[in-house]
């Protein structure tokens, strides 16, 4: 066995029997009311031989009681400091933030959303800690990302009702129903990206009655958001193009994803600057660096700021404003792979070394790394 086949089996050469011991904390960050699994995903882990560990009102918000759980096999534990000392793995959604990084430990598998091109104080913590840490965001099965799929759909999605309600004149912005009516223009949305964020959004917006403008670097992913209706104009992802979109956008959706690496910068700040006063950016790849330079991250407190007269929405984990749906979802891909990471040999599987970001204190990803530097 080479060295790094034998660093990614790190804590699991220590375990008695097949059994592994997971835990699902409660999430802390602002917001956030997703659960990583529903009760019936856990009663799968339990079936299979596993122990399940459940900080006490981590499905609350989602629509889940401990009760829920309990009947199931799932052992429910008060506090978070209990639940990370009694777990091999912690199965969770949205990355660890500052108040969970003394829960961490050297022996600990993390499995979670990442995304550590845009969070190198992230990186450096989970370095020091030694653990090893999967990312929802790099598995992937046939050039495609099954665990960040279902939340990609669902803040394109997002994206466009966000966007639609910010453009309220209430709200602060230039007072535009996207859908327009008979002797009014429609709203003109530029969607950047057309991979799940963008092609649900592109969807989603057409639906409404939007004019709709969607840039993606392959002809066959233009064909089929051509597709999606008349009110779609698809076209190849040229800065000229592009700029010119902008400046004549209501309402502009960031949704270009590269697997791992920081996303594209395609829209800079002189641009915005040009757009029309009280228009709206939600950049959903703001948790990827964002593909808007006036993008920085926010959360559900504070999601939105005004840059140059236009609206920026930045939230990193959109998904969580509709955890229930949004659980669900997760839970539907998440336990297939939750069970190949628990199995004996399971950080030398294929599909779960896609996934492997650290190791034992080294950035072994390749993408990543070159993104990191």
């Amino acid at each position: 066995m080479n060295s790094l086949a034998h660093m990614l089996r790190y804590g699991y050469e220590k375990r008695k029997g097949d059994a592994v011991r997971i835990g699902i904390p409660r999430e802390i960050k602002p917001r956030e009311g997703r659960v990583a699994l529903v009760p019936a995903a856990t009663g799968e882990l339990i079936r299979h031989g596993h122990e399940v560990y459940l900080q006490a009102g981590a499905g609350i918000a989602s629509g889940y009681s401990d009760l829920d759980y309990r009947t199931l096999g799932v052992k429910i534990v008060d506090d978070a400091v209990t639940l990370y000392f009694e777990s091999e793995m912690i199965l969770k959604v949205a990355e660890p933030v500052a108040a969970e990084y003394g829960l961490l430990r050297e022996d600990h598998i993390l499995f979670c959303f990442l995304h550590l091109a845009g969070n190198p104080e992230l990186v450096t913590v989970l370095r020091d800690k030694g653990l090893t840490a999967v990312a929802f965001d790099t598995v992937e099965v046939g050039g495609k990302l099954p665990l960040l799929a279902p939340m990609s759909e669902i803040a394109g999605r997002l994206a466009v009702q966000i966007g639609a309600s910010l453009l309220h004149s209430p709200q602060g912005g230039r007072g535009v129903l996207l859908g327009g009516l008979p002797s009014t223009p429609r709203g003109n949305v530029v969607v950047l990206g057309a991979g799940n964020v963008g092609a649900s959004a592109v969807g989603l917006a057409a639906g409404l009655g939007a004019n709709v403008t969607v840039f993606a670097r392959r002809h066959k992913t233009l064909a089929r958001m051509h597709e999606i209706g008349s009110s779609v104009t698809a076209l190849p992802s040229y800065r000229s193009l592009i700029a010119g979109a902008v400046y004549e956008a209501d309402l502009l959706i960031g949704a270009a994803l590269r697997p791992g690496a920081r996303t594209p910068q395609l829209v800079s700040a002189k641009l915005v600057g040009q757009m029309k006063p009280g228009s709206v950016i939600v950049d959903v790849s703001v948790d990827q660096g964002g593909c808007v330079e006036t993008t920085h991250p926010t959360d559900y407190e504070n999601p939105t700021y005004v840059h140059k007269d236009v609206i920026h929405f930045a939230v990193t984990n959109m998904p969580g404003a509709v955890p229930r749906t949004s659980s669900q979802a997760l839970s539907s891909v998440l336990v297939p792979h939750a069970l190949r990471l628990a199995a004996k040999e399971g950080l030398s599987d294929p599909v779960v070394r896609n996934g492997v970001n650290i190791s034992k204190g080294k950035v072994v990803h390749p993408v990543v790394a070159a993104a990191l530097g």
